[in-house]
C-alpha cells in the first residue's frame, strides 16, 4: 500500500492543484455558485477514487512483491498479473537471473581450477623439500640444522596455503568421527618436535580426566592445534621455555587449551586478532607472522561448530581455548 501511494501521490496532487484552478477560474470570471462546483469537485475525486482503487487491487501481487525483499533467487520467477509493466519486470528478471547464473557458474569453474592448482603445486613443492631435507642429514652442522630449520618453515606455509585454498570447500572436505584428545595432542607434538627444540620451548600436557573423547574432523583439529602450539612458541621463544596443554571438562563441554607465557597480545589487537592478515604489533615484531593462523583456526572452528576463546596480557601470555560443546562432548554423554 505504501508503494502504491508513493507512485501516484504526484497524480493526487495534480488532480488538486487542477481542481483549484478550474474553481478560481471560474470565480474569477463571476461564477460563484458554490454547490454545483463541491458537485463537480466530488464526481471528479469519486472517479479519480475508483481509478486508484481498480488499479490497486488489480495489480497488488505486483506491489506486494516490490515491497517484500526476496528469499531465494526462484522467487524472482513468481507469476504476476498480465500487465504489460509485470510482463516487463518478469522479462527483465529472468534475463538477470540467467546472466547471474552464468557468471556464477564461471566463477566456480575458476575456483575449481585455482583449487586444483594449488593443490598440485603445494603437492610438488614437497618433493624438492623432502630431498633438500635428506641431503642436509650428510651435511654438519650447523649448517645441516640451519637448512632443515628453513626448510620446516617452508613447509608450514605451504601446509598453510593448502588449507586455505581447502577451506573454501571444508563442507565436502571434512568428517566427523570420535577423537581422543589426548591422541591427537600427542601426534601434533611429536610432528613439531624440532620446532620445539629449535626454540628451546617444551609442552606440558595436563589431563584433569582421562578418555576425553570429542566428535570432531581428526585431520582439521590436528591443523588447529598446530597453528595454536606455532603461536604459542613462537612468541614463548626467549621470553619461556614451556608451554601447557590442559585437557579438562567444564560444564559438560570439552576444553582442550594452550596456554604460553610469553609477549602475550596488546588490549588494542585482541579485537583483531582473528582478522585475516592482521598481525598487530607482534606482528611487527616477529616477521614471520603472516596474519592467517588464528584466522583461518576461526574459520574452520566456527565450520565444525566448536567455540574458541582467546584471554591474554602483556608480558604475561596468552590462553585459547578450544571448546566442544555438550553434543560433541561424548564423555559427558
Amino acid at each position: 500500500m505504501k508503494l502504491f501511494f508513493r507512485e501516484h501521490y504526484l497524480l493526487i496532487a495534480v488532480q488538486c492543484v487542477q481542481f483549484f484552478t478550474i474553481f478560481s477560474i471560474y470565480w474569477l470570471e463571476g461564477y460563484q455558485q458554490l454547490k454545483p462546483a463541491l458537485y463537480a469537485a466530488f464526481l471528479g475525486f469519486f472517479f479519480l477514487s475508483c481509478y486508484l482503487i481498480y488499479h490497486y487491487y488489480s495489480r497488488r501481487k505486483f506491489y506486494n512483491r516490490l515491497s517484500k525483499p526476496l528469499v531465494s533467487l526462484d522467487d524472482s520467477f513468481q507469476k504476476l498479473e498480465q500487465a504489460p509493466i509485470t510482463e516487463a519486470l518478469d522479462q527483465l528478471l529472468k534475463t538477470q537471473y540467467k546472466h547471474y547464473q552464468q557468471q556464477l557458474m564461471s566463477v566456480e569453474h575458476q575456483q575449481k581450477e585455482h583449487l586444483t592448482f594449488m593443490d598440485q603445486w603445494v603437492h610438488q613443492m614437497k618433493t624438492p623439500l623432502s630431498v633438500i631435507e635428506l641431503t642436509a642429514q650428510n651435511l654438519d652442522e650447523p649448517e645441516s640444522s640451519d637448512i632443515r630449520e628453513e626448510t620446516e618453515r617452508i613447509s608450514t606455509g605451504l601446509n598453510t596455503i593448502l588449507y586455505m585454498a581447502r577451506l573454501r570447500t571444508i563442507e565436502q572436505d571434512f568428517h566427523v568421527k570420535q577423537v581422543d584428545l589426548v591422541k591427537i595432542v600427542n601426534e601434533v607434538n611429536r610432528a613439531n618436535r624440532r620446532l620445539y627444540i629449535r626454540n628451546q620451548v617444551y609442552p606440558k600436557l595436563q589431563e584433569e580426566q582421562e578418555g576425553i573423547l570429542v566428535e570432531t574432523d581428526e585431520k582439521w583439529l590436528f591443523f588447529i592445534l598446530s597453528q595454536l602450539i606455532n603461536n604459542a612458541v613462537k612468541y614463548s621463544a626467549g621470553k619461556s621455555n614451556k608451554i601447557n596443554i590442559s585437557i579438562y571438562e567444564k560444564d559438560h563441554e570439552a576444553v582442550l587449551q594452550v596456554t604460553d607465557f610469553g609477549v602475550g597480545i596488546p588490549d588494542t589487537d585482541l579485537k583483531r586478532v582473528f582478522d585475516p592478515f592482521y598481525t598487530g604489533e607482534n606482528g611487527r615484531e616477529f616477521r614471520e607472522s603472516t596474519g592467517m593462523g588464528l584466522y583461518l583456526t576461526k574459520e574452520v572452528v566456527n565450520h565444525l561448530g566448536h567455540r574458541i576463546e582467546l584471554v591474554s596480557k602483556v608480558g604475561r601470555g596468552t590462553t585459547i581455548r578450544l571448546i566442544f560443546t555438550t553434543s560433541q562432548n561424548l564423555t559427558a554423554s
